[in-house]
């Protein structure tokens, strides 16, 4: 039997999980330690991404890969698709109801574990700016 382990509350770990929650945005652990410092000022990088790495082990977040090499954080560990906008590169969560269709059936030479739906197109910012000007 897996006994899940248990850790000590910690007022730095609320912060940074408050922050992450308060944005729709999916920042980098550096973006979010920026915003943390406004509460926490004394707060170090490295205590930033070590509560990051504790709250997606937990389950609270989710982190993963995006542009650049860097990892990116969501405050919502829900299942959702995201949205990637081609022109301004943000990454947005997509709330409604998205069936993903495979060809191919799981077969015994592996087994999927998990997934993510991304999707690509243009944000409301990006496609309005796009919009001609009616006069």
């Amino acid at each position: 039997m897996k006994y899940k382990k248990t850790y000590r509350h910690s007022r730095q770990r609320d912060v940074i999980l408050e922050e992450l929650r308060k944005v729709c945005a999916h920042p980098t652990a550096n973006t979010l330690y920026g915003m943390v410092r406004k509460r926490l000022p004394r707060i170090s990088l490295g205590t930033v991404y070590r509560n990051l790495d504790l709250l997606a082990e937990q389950g609270e977040i989710v982190k993963f890969p995006c542009a650049g090499g860097q990892t990116c954080f969501d405050g919502n560990p829900k299942k959702h698709a995201h949205m990637r906008c081609t022109q301004c590169g943000r990454l947005i969560d997509i709330e409604s109801k998205i069936t993903v269709s495979y060809n191919n059936p799981v077969t015994d030479e592996y087994e999927i574990t998990s997934h993510r739906v991304e999707l690509f197109g243009l944000c409301a910012k990006c496609k309005n700016k796009q919009q001609p000007f009616n006069q």
